[in-house]
Order: C-alpha cells, then sequence, then structure tokens
C-alpha cells in the first residue's frame, strides 16, 4: 500500500486558485475591484514568502460571497471552474494523478485553499479524498469567515493528513512508501514527513532545497 499526496496552487494547476478566484470575483463585480485587488496581491505575496496570517485570509477571501444564496454560491463555484480552472487543467498534470491511481495508490489532494474553491476542482482531478482548509459553518450552514479545525497550512497540513489517516484507521507506517508533489517552501514539513518528497514546478526556495537534498524535480508545464 502506498499513499500519494498533492498539493494544488503551482503544483497541479499552474495558477494559484485561491488568489485567482479573489480575480474572479472582481470581474464579476462582486467587489471593489481597486480594494480586493490590493488586498488579495497582498496577501498572496504573504503566502509567498511564508508569512500568511490565514485566519485573516480566510476572512478577507470569504467575505464577498459568505452571504449569498447557495442557489448563487452553487452557481458561482460551477462557472469558476468552468471558465478560470478548465482552460488551464493540464494533460501532463492529469496523467501524474492517475498514474498514482492506476497503481493502486491512496490519494489526497492536500491543498492550503478553503474547501469552498478546491471541492470542484478535487472533482475535476477525479480525487475521493480532499484536504483543505475548513470553513467554520452558523447553524443555518452558512459560512462565519472563520477557519474550522486546524488550518491546512505548513505544519497544518500535517496535522490534518494524519487525522484523515487516523479516521480510516492508519498511520504513516502502514505504507510501504509515501509521496507528496508540491512547489513550496510552504510545504516543507509535508515533504519533510513522506518518504518520497518531489519538488514540482518549484519555486526558486524549493528547487534549491532540493537539489541539496537529492529530492527529484518535476516540471509539469514546461
Amino acid at each position: 500500500m502506498r499513499l500519494a499526496l498533492f498539493d494544488l496552487d503551482m503544483t497541479l494547476l499552474p495558477m494559484d486558485s485561491d488568489h485567482a478566484f479573489g480575480e474572479y470575483l472582481i470581474r464579476l463585480g462582486w467587489v471593489d475591484a481597486q480594494a480586493h485587488r490590493a488586498r488579495n496581491d497582498a496577501f498572496y505575496a504573504d503566502y509567498q514568502a511564508g508569512r500568511l496570517d490565514m485566519a485573516a485570509y480566510v476572512d478577507f477571501a470569504t467575505s464577498a460571497w459568505r452571504s449569498r444564496s447557495p442557489e448563487q454560491l452553487q452557481q458561482l463555484a460551477a462557472r469558476f471552474v468552468e471558465e478560470v480552472i478548465e482552460p488551464v487543467v493540464h494533460p501532463r498534470a492529469l496523467e501524474l494523478v492517475q498514474r498514482h491511481r492506476d497503481q493502486g495508490d491512496r490519494l489526497a489532494l492536500v491543498t492550503a485553499t478553503n474547501e469552498f474553491v478546491t471541492a470542484p476542482i478535487a472533482r475535476r482531478f477525479g480525487f475521493e479524498t480532499l484536504i483543505a482548509t475548513s470553513l467554520e459553518r452558523d447553524g443555518q450552514g452558512r459560512v462565519t469567515g472563520r477557519i474550522a479545525g486546524v488550518a491546512n497550512l505548513r505544519e497544518g497540513k500535517v496535522r490534518n493528513v494524519q487525522a484523515w489517516l487516523a479516521s480510516q484507521s492508519l498511520d504513516w507506517d502502514d505504507f510501504e512508501s509515501s509521496t507528496c508533489y508540491s512547489d513550496s517552501t510552504n510545504d516543507l514539513p509535508l515533504l519533510e514527513r513522506v518518504t518520497h518528497p518531489v519538488a514540482t514546478n518549484p519555486a526558486s526556495e524549493l528547487e534549491r532545497i532540493a537539489r541539496e537534498r537529492g529530492w527529484p524535480v518535476l516540471n509539469l508545464f514546461s
């Protein structure tokens, strides 16, 4: 039995879906373009620098849509995937996931981006398991703007994968091998936890670390 974990943004997708979702809200006219773009860009820069305040970002990122009706949100998610995600889905990314699936590996998409944005993307790639940043909901099922549980970022990814495995009565040691694909140093805790880390379309700092440690480097989009 083998485990294969995949980051999403800049790993399986040649974009950051969270940041792109903010831009999509601007395109739809749901937010003030100048103010929203400035904050969206600033949060993204913080993520790239490894200093993102995830709680503040989730509050910001959900503020434009969390009061909308369930019907509006269903349409929003579907249109985002159709108009923004589908045009950039790369055959080599699909093939990579499918190769692990064909080998009988246990797969999970493990992303810092929240579950609302990523659930339909996970379905597009054929993942049955999505481990994302979970959103707190009130008694009526509406998103509050707060995180439920542990933010799925940095060490939080390791904790949430561990919790998922435990829910299946499994542990890391139950797998003969474990692989993680990621582009970012934000995922170093998870890359260091598996037996086979793969720097995938890596940012320069992760590529440097990967070369130093002898990790394979995979470029899906070039």
